[in-house]
């Protein structure tokens, strides 16, 4: 009889285990439409091309007022005004172009997605030191934001450097 209570038990156990799992395991219901998909793609491909050109109001075009970017343990930026004030300083003294991103996961659940990419940039110092790559992992909040050029703003990020 143990036995029995003991097998009831571990299925019951093993059963509620794999309920969470299958919600997102082949469920499309945070994979987010087609046109919610291409947006954010832009929105993406939008901020890496206006890094390569250092062009700061292109990049904060994509960032929500309210942005909270913490990139690193020493880092952490609020509100767009600092990090507009970050990426002037970066500019003045680097050129920056991403070489990779690779988006991992995306995750839509109504006006907001979240997106999990591993990167690397390719940094030129302008006063003629050596480039260097720099190499992580971001997490990336996205708002709809009306404001946007595609709909979608940044509101919060998160910088993982690979170490």
């Amino acid at each position: 009889m143990k036995i029995r209570r003991l097998v009831l038990l571990f299925t019951m156990v093993a059963a509620a285990a794999l309920v969470p799992a299958r919600c997102f395991a082949g469920d499309t219901t945070y994979a987010g439409s087609n046109k919610d998909r291409v947006s954010l793609e832009k929105t993406g491909a939008a901020i890496r091309a206006a890094f390569a050109a250092g062009d700061v109001d292109a990049i904060l075009a994509y960032h929500h007022p309210d942005v909270i970017k913490a990139l690193s343990a020493e880092k952490y930026l609020v509100g767009r005004d600092a990090v507009k004030r970050d990426l002037l300083d970066t500019f003045q003294a680097y050129n920056l172009r991403f070489e990779e991103n690779h988006v991992e996961s995306t995750l839509f659940q109504g006006d907001t997605a979240v997106e999990e990419s591993t990167f690397s940039i390719r940094g030129t110092p302008k006063n003629g030191g050596q480039p260097f790559i720099f190499k992580g992992r971001s997490l990336v909040v996205y708002v709809r934001y009306k404001k946007s050029p595609t709909g979608w703003a940044s509101i919060r990020e998160i910088i993982q450097p690979a170490s």
